[in-house]
């Protein structure tokens, strides 16, 4: 699945559940693998008139497998959606620190559901588990973080929205294989063209699946012979279960586990993308809050969203899945944070954190930090992972603790 589509239009979703329960503003994520099973469609010239447009798509979709009857069934009474090209043009981004969007999505409300939905479908749950070695509480936290369980999947006509996202020059090479995939997904019966609705770029169900995923993940989990992850819980989860398990999750281990941390530590190899295991960390004096120091052997990165005076984590390698799914780090570490909790974890200890920077302030950052040489990507005003890098480079060069946390008296020293 190309989560820069899935998730971005998903996050809009949760954005229209969390306004209700005030929860927090959109983010723009970026991309995770493809699923292989759909063929790529040949490069062909995109907006002009939609009739040939769509001509050559049916064409494309036969060439792929699909029989005419399908394509014309799928796009028949097609059109333009101007919204979803203003959504498209208009995504928000992400800016709020891991305590406040954590705080707000992983609510007592939700983690009451999510238990219930775990007791309501156990037989499925332990079958996902069972064929796949992914956790309900790593699929419940999902299926919350995109739809609140499917209580807001999108109002946007799928096909409309695929057809209107292909058309356009923007991004066609994405969008056009999705649309032939649902072609595929009308040839099968799984999906009405005409009606089905879903999230702005077109993903489709309670787990936010693109089609071309769908096909090549979809499981049948309530024995109708159809994958429909609108309607169905269990195709829902065991869908999630089997994308899980194609993302990387490995069976029986963990993802994130909550530590406590010494004064004093290496803070300049903290972060992601570590050569520690965890077991190091652990002899530095490192403490799982659970006791459980039984993977010291996996790799584990020391994880400080807001600093070493903020909550603190190990990450281990399927915490990677995550970053597969939605490369933002504030929603990845809340959906395995999330996913722990319904696990049986505590709740996190929130520390006292310094105060961060504001947005104005966190570009000023960035420009600072580009300025001496460091790739921070945009200058967006966000946190975002080259920055912390950069960010860490130049406290371990002033002399400040390298936790990787933007800070006014790290502003001020630059």
């Amino acid at each position: 699945m190309h989560r820069s589509l899935a998730s971005r239009s998903a996050l809009a979703l949760l954005f229209a559940v969390t306004s209700a329960t005030t929860v927090f503003a959109q983010q723009a994520a970026a991309p995770a693998p493809a699923a292989p099973a759909a063929p790529q469609a040949p490069a062909v010239a995109c907006d002009g008139d939609l009739s040939q447009f769509l001509a050559g798509v049916k064409a494309d979709a036969i060439a792929a497998g699909a029989t005419a009857e399908a394509a014309d069934q799928a796009l028949a009474g097609a059109e333009i959606d101007p919204k979803v090209l203003s959504r498209d043009r208009a995504q928000g981004v992400f800016k709020q620190t891991f305590l406040e969007f954590s705080q707000r999505t992983v609510s007592q409300a939700r983690l009451d559901i999510g238990r219930q939905k775990m007791k309501q479908y156990a037989d499925v749950f332990a079958k996902a588990e069972q064929d796949y070695g992914v956790p309900a509480g790593v699929i419940t936290a999902f299926w919350a973080m995109e739809t609140d369980f499917g209580a807001v999947q999108g109002d946007f006509n799928t096909r409309n929205a695929l057809v209107t996202l292909a058309h356009d020059c923007r991004r066609p090479e994405l969008f056009r294989p999705q649309l032939i995939a649902l072609i595929e997904m009308v040839q099968h019966g799984d999906l009405d063209p005409a009606t089905n609705t879903g999230a702005w770029a077109g993903e489709i169900g309670q787990v936010q699946m693109l089609p071309r995923d769908i096909i090549a993940y979809g499981m049948d989990g309530d024995g109708d012979g159809h994958v429909r992850l609108k309607q169905s819980g269990p195709d829902a989860i065991l869908t999630a279960a089997k994308f899980i398990q194609h993302l990387g999750f490995e069976r029986g281990q963990p993802w994130l586990q909550e530590v406590t941390l010494p004064d004093n530590l290496p803070w300049e190899k903290s972060g992601l993308g570590g050569t520690m295991k965890a077991g190091d960390w652990f002899a530095l004096g490192v403490k799982p809050r659970d006791g459980n120091t039984n993977f010291g052997e996996l790799e584990g990165d020391l994880v400080l969203p807001q600093g070493r005076l903020g909550p603190a984590f190990i990450a281990y390698p399927n915490f990677k899945i995550y970053l597969e799914w939605n490369k933002s780090f504030i929603y990845t570490t809340s959906a395995a944070y999330f996913g722990t909790r319904l696990s049986g974890a505590q709740p996190y200890q929130k520390g006292t954190p310094e105060q961060g920077l504001a947005n104005d302030e966190m570009k000023q950052l960035q420009t600072k930090l580009q300025s001496l040489g460091h790739d921070v990507g945009e200058i967006d005003g966000i946190l975002g992972s080259g920055t912390r890098v950069a960010i860490q480079k130049e406290q371990q060069r002033l002399g400040m603790p390298a936790d990787g946390w933007a800070t006014p008296s790290l502003l001020g020293a630059l």
